[in-house]
């Protein structure tokens, strides 16, 4: 099966080819013989009922410094496609709402991997609250009084912002401690909506546990581990990556999430565990494939691209 395929994602000259799981699956969809085409969101439209973008034929390589090649760009109609991958980054601001939106008009008669729909209805640090047994202690607020109830309750907490990604702007508070109201205060100025604090997880020294569930269900792990003099394990700000296997906790937490999954048509998710709490779902643009594979783990881009082919074929 040959599919007409097209990528709204963030610029392509940009990426981290050795690391970005976006390129790994245009690595593996050209391998199979699929068409590829390319487009920023920005350049998403719609005219009527037609939803349109100038695409440029997109070939790819695994070389850094020139890994692909882009046609001249031609207005075309998204419907004209078999699949989309949505793969643009956050931040989870309107823009990228207002996309879901125009993209929810496409699926599932041109299939768009994640359901765009599902996408806007799953922020990432609120989808993950429908599932408290799974997590640590969390809150969602920006109120001062439910916030220090919180940190008296609980002691020292991570703080960060509820649409934020890639480990940007994380910081521990511990008890008494005095920045908070600076950091407070700062907060106040810079994010708009809630923040999310949760009780620290002092295991998060051995590492934050990126799990790959394709479809619902379980396909791969890497264990990122922050750098001494970091909170952070995001692989961005300096985290090592190594190979792991589950726990059974982890197993049954990947079981719990797997139906809803299913439902919402999450097809490409990463989560993320800490001594087995759950503290993210990730369902925009989960990364992680790459270093699994570099680490001797499955290929999960291939997973990805079997589940995909199998629901096109069944149109």
């Amino acid at each position: 099966m040959k599919l007409n395929v097209a990528v709204q994602m963030d610029p392509i000259a940009r990426i981290n080819v050795r690391g970005d799981s976006t390129f790994a699956l245009l690595l593996e969809a050209q391998k199979r013989g699929h068409g590829l085409s390319y487009y920023t969101p920005e350049k998403l439209s719609q005219k009527g009922e037609e939803v349109v973008a100038p695409v440029q034929v997109l070939s790819v390589r695994d070389d850094v410094g020139d890994h692909f090649t882009l046609g001249e760009p031609r207005r075309e109609p998204l419907s004209a496609f078999d699949v989309i991958l949505l793969r643009q980054d956050p931040p989870f601001d309107l823009a990228y709402i207002t996309s879901t939106h125009l993209l929810e008009r496409l699926h599932p008669k041109t299939l768009v991997v994640n359901d765009p729909a599902a996408v806007r209805n799953a922020p990432e640090k609120l989808f993950v609250m429908d599932f408290p047994q799974l997590m640590p202690p969390t809150l969602i607020s920006r109120d001062l009084d439910e916030i220090n109830a919180f940190r008296s309750e609980f002691g020292a907490v991570v703080m960060k912002p509820l649409h934020g990604h890639g480990g940007a702007a994380v910081f521990r508070v511990m008890p008494q401690d005095m920045n908070f109201g600076s950091l407070f205060d700062m907060f106040t100025v810079t994010f708009r909506e809630p923040w999310v604090i949760q009780r620290f997880l002092p295991e998060v020294k051995h590492g934050d546990k990126r799990i790959i569930l394709v479809d619902g269900e379980f396909a791969g792990a890497v264990n990122r581990v922050p750098a001494a003099d970091d909170l952070r394990s995001n692989m961005v700000r300096g985290g090592a990556a190594k190979a792991t296997d589950l726990t059974d906790r982890e197993r049954e937490i990947c079981t719990t999430l797997g139906p809803a999954l299913r439902k919402r048509g999450l097809l490409f998710v990463g989560i993320d565990v800490i001594d087995g709490n759950l503290t993210e779902i990730n369902v925009t643009s989960p990364t992680g494939i790459r270093a699994i594979a570099n680490l001797g783990g499955p290929d999960i881009a291939a997973k990805i691209w079997d589940v995909i082919e199998a629901k096109r074929s069944q149109k």
